[in-house]
This record gives structure tokens, C-alpha cells and sequence, in this order.
């Protein structure tokens, strides 16, 4: 059933969800919450959560002494840095993945879609084919990401004077895309096999051991300016899963609609990938169960697949620190993990993905 909203500001369509979604939304919260704390104390050197608390509340009040102290050192200066990495990285995915999944209406759509992916794997090889630092890597995969985007913008604007425009827009992604693989190729291929190509090949599989409060800090930045346009506009983007026609007739300007989310999304999944690299299957895979819990209104599908691919990277990883001798890339657990459970997800769907 479709409603329009008497306010100006909500000409939205609102599709059906589950009556209970409130309920998801704020179990998934609070599962996050519990899992962070969870994530926090265990590992190598295992901190009581009542001491996390501690630390974290007495943080600012702390003597030279105690800031020394084993377990602080730990918490604010390995774990704390790569649990906030998780949150944003796969909050940031998931919930990418769900705008595209909407905007163009295929749930086969992922945030890689339009080469941000692609392009950002080649900036930070190049980076390290420099030796450039770590923050120079993560700037260069960022701007190589957006440049990627912006490459595949404007290819579509210069071949496509007539016809489908979202069906164009998406085949160039699919040429740039394929064309920075291409460029990552060559850098892999003149890379030193001694040094270079190691590092270029670790980036490539997804981690975030070697992340630091300062790239978070960074990366936040990009990814609040990206979320909140889609939090403010997920009315609207709503109405795009009707088509165009049914768009338009509601008052909503489709083609600066999805201008807006096609940006904010670029922002979050070029953020994500520059301190975390190349991990997989969060954007295609979370969407999809986010909308088997809580309905396919985008209004409530965002902070859902938001909460839920936070949930799931920081599981991974911790799973990542604490189960393995050696640490797995997340690239690869990611895989892994997301390949069987997506096949789970379409074998048990009986119903349309909207």
C-alpha cells in the first residue's frame, strides 16, 4: 500500500515493514553495545569488562602512572582504535550497499558498483609503490576512490544523450571499474616481489591491525558527511523502489535524489576502504538480511543495515584476533563467511527483495 506524506519535507512512499521493527532496531543496538565491550576485554591480554569500564570512565583523571599501566596502554592504544575502525567500516559498507540496492532497485548491487572499489585499491598501490607513509596510502586510496566515481559520471554523461540513464550509469561503473583493475594489475606487476608487491597484496586482503585513532578521526569526518544526507533524505530515496514515474508524480526530483545518495555513498565507501583496504561482501550481503528483519522501507532498512554491518565486521574481527595463531585478513574471513550465508539467504527467500 502506498501513503504520501502530508509534510513538504516527507513526500515519502511508505512501504510495508515488520510491526516489531523498533524492537530489531534497538535489540541490534544493544547486541552492538554488548559485543563492544566484549570486543574490548578479550584477546592477547585479557581485560575484565569491569576494568574497561573503569579505564574508559576514569580515563580523563588517570595519574602518569596509571595511564602507563599494561592494560590501558592495550585498550586505548590497540583495541579501542580498531573497534571504532570496525564500526565505521562496516557501518559504512552495509549501509552504502543498502542505498544502492534502492537507487537502482537490484539487490545484486554492492557499493563497488561504480569503481569507488577499484579505484581505491589502485591509489594505495600506487602509494606504496612510492613508499609513501601509511597516511599518505590511506589519502591516496580515498582520492583514487572519488576519482574513480567521478570517472564513471562523467563517461555516462558523455554517451548517454538518450535513453535508460541509471542502466548506463551502471555499465560505465562496470568499464571504470575494470579499468583500475586493470591500472592495480600493472602496479602489482612492476611492484617489487621483495617488498612492494607484499605490502600492495596484504592491503588488497582487508585488516585493520595497523589502524590508529588518528585515521579514525580522519575517516569519520567522511563518513558523518555521507551518512547524514541519506539519514535526512531516506524519505525520498524511498520513493525511487516505485520507479521514476511514481517518483516524480510524488514531487521528489529523482535525478538530484540519486545525485545526493550516489555522493554520500561514494563518501562512506571510499572512507571505509582507505584504513581498512579491500573486504568484501558487507555492502551485498548485511542489506539483505537487514531487509529480511525489518522490511524493505529504506527508512527503517538504513539504521538497520548501519547497526547490523557494524555488529558483523567487529564479530569478524574480533573472531579475526582471538581465534586464529596467526590473524586472517577480514578480506578473506568476509568472503568466507559471506559467500555461504548469502546463498542461505537466497535459497530461504521466497518472497521478492522489495
Amino acid at each position: 500500500m502506498i501513503s504520501v506524506k502530508s509534510d513538504a519535507e516527507k513526500p515519502a512512499v511508505a512501504l510495508p515493514a515488520p510491526a516489531n521493527h523498533t524492537v530489531v532496531v534497538g535489540g541490534l543496538a544493544a547486541s552492538l553495545l554488548l559485543l563492544v565491550f566484549v570486543s574490548l576485554s578479550i584477546g592477547r591480554y585479557p581485560i575484565g569488562i569491569h576494568d574497561v569500564l573503569a579505564i574508559l570512565a576514569g580515563s580523563l583523571h588517570l595519574s602518569p602512572a596509571l595511564q602507563d599501566s599494561p592494560a590501558h596502554l592495550v585498550l586505548f592504544n590497540v583495541r579501542l582504535p580498531r573497534v571504532c575502525a570496525a564500526l565505521i567500516v562496516g557501518a559504512s559498507l552495509s549501509g552504502s550497499g543498502a542505498c544502492y540496492q534502492g537507487i537502482f532497485r537490484n539487490p545484486m548491487v554492492e557499493p563497488s558498483l561504480l569503481g569507488v572499489t577499484a579505484g581505491s585499491a589502485f591509489g594505495a598501490a600506487l602509494a606504496i609503490l612510492l613508499s609513501a607513509s601509511i597516511v599518505f596510502i590511506q589519502l591516496s586510496a580515498f582520492i583514487f576512490g572519488i576519482i574513480a566515481v567521478l570517472t564513471t559520471a562523467a563517461i555516462a554523461s558523455v554517451v548517454n544523450r538518450s535513453g535508460e540513464k541509471t542502466l548506463t550509469l551502471i555499465l560505465c561503473g562496470i568499464v571504470t571499474g575494470t579499468l583500475f583493475a586493470s591500472f592495480l594489475s600493472l602496479a602489482k606487476y612492476v611492484a617489487d616481489p621483495n617488498s612492494k608487491l607484499p605490502a600492495i597484496t596484504y592491503w588488497l586482503m582487508g585488516s585493520l591491525a595497523s589502524v590508529s585513532m588518528t585515521d579514525i578521526q580522519i575517516a569519520v569526518i567522511s563518513v558523518i558527511t555521507g551518512l547524514v544526507p541519506l539519514m535526512l533524505l531516506r524519505w525520498r530515496i524511498n520513493t525511487l523502489a516505485f520507479g521514476d514515474d511514481e517518483a516524480k508524480s510524488l514531487g521528489v526530483n529523482t535525478s538530484l535524489i540519486r545525485i545526493l545518495a550516489i555522493v554520500s555513498s561514494t563518501l562512506m565507501t571510499a572512507s571505509a576502504v582507505s584504513i581498512s583496504g579491500m573486504i568484501g561482501w558487507i555492502g551485498l550481503v548485511i542489506p539483505h538480511l537487514a531487509r529480511m528483519l525489518v522490511g524493505p522501507s529504506f527508512t527503517i532498512l538504513l539504521p538497520a543495515s548501519v547497526l547490523l554491518g557494524a555488529l558483523f565486521l567487529l564479530f569478524v574481527d574480533t573472531v579475526a584476533r582471538i581465534v586464529f595463531p596467526v590473524e586472517i585478513p577480514l578480506g578473506i574471513l568476509t568472503a568466507i563467511m559471506g559467500a555461504p550465508f548469502f546463498i542461505l539467504l537466497l535459497s530461504r527467500g521466497k518472497r521478492g527483495w522489495v
